[in-house]
């Protein structure tokens, strides 16, 4: 449970309907199971006890008599597992029979929750044997011999883990418009276990999972779903034990259907509720009233993946899909920039580089939904001490094959001048000979934009702007910047997915040189026609930047959580200390770099990370960066 990690499970067991002692030890197999991956929180199916098809015998005491030996031997049997386990039971309270949930630890039961919506149409009629819950909080029931709480409850960790708190609703209860989950989740609860016998017909294994996911979402919560299987009667129906687990939107674990399975994943508490406090819209009333227990706290092993390029969907598919999404977006962010500037001329410094490209890619969609000459755009290639030939081809190359306005401007001359203005030397390779290079460039682009009435477009990434990587009023300016929230990672499959799709053998050519070239901004004299300056030997590898990135703002998740995901996920790329050596790095320049991001200009926003000052981040420019400094320094590598 380090870092918020709680790792939750669904299990089908294989019951046999009426045979509860039975049912019992293959629900107590399965909690030892459960205990032996590490699992704390496991959901099991709506009335697994006696099975979820018993129709009138649920009206019958030896039945729920059967049930009532069954949990104590579940009680018994479960006294060493360190797994709070949610199973489902038919039972008696009040003169009336109810279809509940048990919630059990370390041998005691910590509650019961009844099932609140009862389902009274199609193959259901649960209304026959069972009544409703809901208004019934904080009663008591007596449970094989115990006397417990009873009620709509949620059940809290009293351990130094407040985050892990989680809530019970049963099957229909989240099919309907107001569920449980709902309450419970504005009462604190960050994770939802429903137990649950839904039957299988031809396509409603995907509406449950859509309903589990957006459910989820919705909530800002992880959803435990365990349905019935193997076992349940078939008379009318059949059950495929259809388990899934999601968090905030994602299915992270689903079961193949009739497969009785257990599944299990890590869900992220800490997170949750991270996502809770970022959003205004989010309702907490939480109650006084809980139930309350001990699970020891463990330095668990992570199962969970996480993707390496987390701004990149891995399947090709979605990832073309969402290729074509962020153009698309990024096209018409700057073609409402055009229409309202009345823009002339839009011009563009072509480096022959990855982002150049994009931004030239992204400006000639907009010219085109427009439908103005792409003659309109002006791409200008400024050559200096560290351009090479094969950039400076790829620039042409590609301007030409998209049928754009191209010239050429050697800033050698101006930029030697100005050294000698400033009594700066040429050998001096320092920053300023660096800078002075990206500032000529810059006004270059802006004079040309001046005299064309036209619009400077901005080039620079959303990595380079976390990390600083730009030239304070040089690249660092524009008039639009078209890939300001567009990451390194992502950049490169943008522009390979417009090669790969478009119809000129030209650009296609330029284009797949270009994403061959090693990133730099070609500030330093070349060796020859080989790049001397590679951006990622002297910042650190961009992948690794924007895992970092990803996770820290979008998720909120502090120096060692990031370091230890990180080093799960790169282990068979880079060693723990190439990468603590990088992410002390990132936080470093993230905060001593703030104030270019201070001053950026307008750009479109097109995923859930960005650094606008007027959007999504707001930081002081002089914050210190020691707490987060400090506790990197403390992991023991």
């Amino acid at each position: 449970m380090k870092d918020g990690f709680i790792k939750c499970g669904a299990g089908t067991p294989k019951i046999i309907v009426g045979d509860c002692m039975s049912n019992a030890k293959e629900i107590v197999r399965l909690i030892k199971q459960a205990d032996e991956k590490g699992i704390k929180l496991l959901a099991l199916p709506e009335l697994c006890v006696s099975g979820y098809t018993c129709g009138d015998l649920f009206l019958q005491d030896a039945l729920l008599d059967g049930v009532e030996r069954a949990i104590e031997y579940i009680l018994k049997e479960s006294k060493r597992a360190d797994t709070v386990v949610a199973f489902g039971a038919p039972l008696r309270n009040k003169g009336k029979l109810f279809n509940c949930a048990v919630v059990i630890y370390k041998g005691e039961i910590i509650g019961v929750t009844p099932k609140i919506n009862i389902p009274e149409y199609g193959e259901f009629y649960e209304a026959r044997h069972f009544a409703c819950g809901r208004d019934m909080d904080y009663e008591e029931i007596e449970v094989a011999g115990h006397v417990v709480q009873f009620g709509q409850l949620l059940y809290i960790n009293d351990s130094s883990l407040r985050d892990y708190a989680f809530g019970v609703e049963i099957c229909e209860d989240l099919w309907v418009a107001d569920p449980p989950s709902i309450e419970l989740c504005k009462r604190g609860a960050r994770i939802i276990l429903n137990l649950s016998a839904s039957n299988e017909v031809v396509g409603k294994s995907e509406y449950r999972r859509n309903l589990v996911a957006v459910q989820s979402g919705k909530l800002d919560c992880a959803y435990v779903y365990a349905s019935a299987g193997d076992g349940e009667s078939t008379t009318d129906t059949v059950f495929a034990g259809h388990n899934v687990i999601a968090e905030s939107g994602n299915i992270l674990a689903e079961s193949k259907l009739f497969s009785n399975s257990l599944i299990y994943t890590d869900i992220d508490v800490k997170k949750l509720s991270y996502e809770r406090r970022r959003k205004s819209t989010v309702r907490c009333e939480e109650q006084e009233v809980y139930a309350v227990f001990g699970q020891k706290l463990s330095d668990n092993k992570l199962t969970r993946k996480f993707s390496p390029t987390p701004f990149v969907p891995s399947d090709e598919e979605r990832r073309s899909e969402r290729c074509e999404l962020i153009l698309d977006m990024q096209a018409n962010g700057m073609k409402k920039r055009i229409e309202h500037t009345n823009s002339q001329k839009l011009v563009i410094g072509l480096s022959g580089g990855l982002d150049s490209a994009l931004a030239l890619l992204v400006t000639a969609k907009a010219i085109d939904i427009l439908k103005r000459d792409r003659k309109d755009i002006l791409a200008v290639t400024m050559p200096c001490f560290g351009t090479t030939k094969r950039t400076k081809s790829n620039a042409e190359v590609l301007a030409n094959g998209l049928g754009v306005d191209f010239c050429e401007v050697n800033i050698s001359k101006s930029v030697e001048q100005h050294f000698e203005d400033i009594g700066q030397s040429k050998e001096d390779l320092s920053v300023t000979f660096e800078n002075a290079q990206a500032r000529e460039r810059t006004q270059v682009l802006m004079d040309i934009a001046n005299k064309h009435g036209g619009l400077v477009v901005g080039t620079g990434d959303l990595s380079e702007l976390a990390l600083g990587w730009a030239t304070y009023n040089g690249d660092h300016m524009s008039m639009y910047g078209v890939n300001a929230s567009i990451p390194k990672t992502l950049v490169r499959y943008l522009v390979k997915y417009y090669a790969d799709t478009c119809e000129s053998e030209n650009v296609k050519k330029a284009l797949y040189d270009i994403l061959d070239t090693p990133v730099s901004p070609e500030l330093l004299p070349s060796k020859g026609e080989e790049i001397s300056q590679q951006t990622e030997n002297i910042v650190g590898p961009y992948e690794l930047h924007d895992f970092f990135l990803y996770y820290i703002l979008r998720w909120g998740y502090s120096p060692k959580k990031v370091y230890r995901i990180a080093t799960k996920t790169f282990e068979s790329k880079y060693d723990n200390g190439t990468i603590l050596k990088w992410l002390r790095s990132f936080y470093k320049r993230f905060f001593a770099q703030q104030f270019k991001r201070s001053c950026i200009p307008d750009g479109v926003k097109v995923g859930s990370v960005t650094l606008s000052p007027r959007g999504d981040w707001r930081m002081p420019s002089d914050a210190s960066a020691k707490l987060w400094l400090d506790e990197l320094e403390s992991i023991d590598n």
